[in-house]
């Protein structure tokens, strides 16, 4: 097997492997964009408290995806002594990063707001020269927070949606959801500018509120995820909706081979892979090893997924365990 096909110590399949190329491609292309959003918001941000938390949004953007580029690398390299399960978590410490960052920097921002409203300030935009006319430069606020929305709503937001089941990457599909929900934060700055424009001036820092607190709900909801996975909760699908199924899979299968009276799981999700201890109530005293191989080799067939089985023979389940109910 390549090197390139190696994850850990699992060998990917073919789907997967194309779906992680296209991740890779997708986050150095979003990286690209952003950077270029960045720098257009820049010439225009002006005194508008709505469009300078844009822009600080369009910055924070980039941390979910340099922190997936810089954690691939590690989650890649093979168990050592030193790491006997691999270097998976660091796919969840990234998503830890980019939550905590964004939950801080958005409070920073939705206090500001508010400070702002109570106060009463009243922002001014101004003019521009351009092409020998002079321009309100709302007009330009407006154009650029319109040009930038195709790219995380049409292109690279759905793009990464699809890629982050097959790969069950929790930081990818954060990264997508965020990308498809910014026409929220486009909407909201331009209501902002124009509402400055009619002399409301209390629509700009309501909007900048309204743009904040939703970096913050994403900063709570990426922070929450990524701490209950680091806690080793009970493995779920990508997007935390459900349990992930793969565990009643296992324990369907421990159940229907011979020899097995019942049997019971608990998954830890690592961060894209699974280490799986299956306990099993045999039918007989003594079990042979090459038994326990066997069902051992079985359950790692089941999934590119599960990194690490452990078969335990016990003459009871133990408390939380999964009985494979999918509840």
């Amino acid at each position: 097997m390549g090197e390139e096909r190696r994850f850990g110590r699992t060998d990917l399949p073919d789907e997967q492997r194309q779906a992680l190329k296209k991740a890779v491609r997708w986050e150095f292309f979003t990286i690209g964009y952003t950077t270029c959003t960045i720098v257009l918001l820049a010439f225009v941000v002006g005194q508008s408290q709505a469009m300078r938390t844009a822009w600080i949004e369009d910055m924070l953007s980039l941390i979910p995806q340099i922190a997936f580029l810089c954690a691939l690398p590690l989650v890649s390299k093979p168990p050592s002594r030193r790491y006997p399960y691999g270097r998976h978590r660091a796919m969840g410490v990234g998503h830890l990063v980019a939550g905590v960052a964004l939950l801080a920097v958005g409070t920073n921002l939705a206090v500001e707001a508010v400070t702002g409203l109570i106060r009463a300030e009243h922002p001014s935009i101004g003019t521009v020269q351009l092409f020998g006319h002079t321009v309100w430069l709302g007009w330009l606020m407006v154009g650029v927070m319109l040009l930038i929305v195709p790219g995380p709503v049409f292109l690279y937001g759905p793009a990464k949606a699809r890629l982050a089941p097959g790969l069950h990457n929790k930081l990818l599909f954060a990264d997508a959801d965020m990308a498809k929900a910014d026409w929220h934060t486009n909407a909201a700055s331009i209501i902002g500018v124009l509402g400055v424009g009619a002399g409301i001036w209390w629509l700009d820092g309501a909007a900048a509120l309204f743009i904040s607190l939703g970096i913050v709900w994403d900063g709570i909801r990426n922070t929450r995820g990524a701490v209950v996975d680091l806690m080793d909760q009970r493995a779920r699908t990508y997007d935390d909706k459900h349990p992930h199924p793969l565990a009643a899979e296992i324990v369907s299968y421990l159940r229907s081979r011979p020899g097995v009276r019942d049997a019971g799981v608990r998954v830890r999700d690592q961060g894209q892979v699974f280490h799986v201890e299956a306990f099993i109530v045999p039918k007989r005293d003594r079990v042979a090893v090459s038994e326990l191989t066997e069902l051992s080799d079985g359950v790692k067939r089941l999934d590119w997924k599960v990194q690490d089985v452990v078969v335990v023979p016990a003459e009871r389940l133990p408390e939380g365990t999964d009985p494979g109910d999918r509840r």
